[in-house]
């Protein structure tokens, strides 16, 4: 097993294709992507829901080493400041098959 960063991404779906040119950027190895997620924060309610005002999308990766995990905040954080959402980042262990 390999240790990685766990790196969840939800955010506005309007702003995806900007973060998958960052992903490649930094090189993640690859990503999911779960389109129209629900949920609650600070910005309010967001559902794909026809009275709600917007839907999000989850993506999951992960990074391999430090720099690649520092270069992929750094590049996220202005558009998370920008349009909400939220990144959390959790100690992993990869299988290698």
């Amino acid at each position: 097993m390999q240790e990685v960063k766990k790196v969840e991404i939800i955010m506005d779906n309007s702003y995806i294709e900007e973060t998958l040119k960052i992903l490649e950027t930094v090189s993640v190895s690859g990503y999911t992507i779960i389109k129209d997620t629900s949920g609650k924060g600070d910005r309010g309610l967001s559902c794909p829901d026809i009275d709600c005002l917007f839907s999000s999308s989850y993506i999951m990766t992960v990074c391999t080493n430090e720099k690649q995990l520092d270069s992929l905040v750094q590049k996220i954080t202005p558009i998370l400041k920008k349009i909400g959402g939220m990144c959390l980042v959790t100690d992993a262990k990869w299988v290698n098959h």
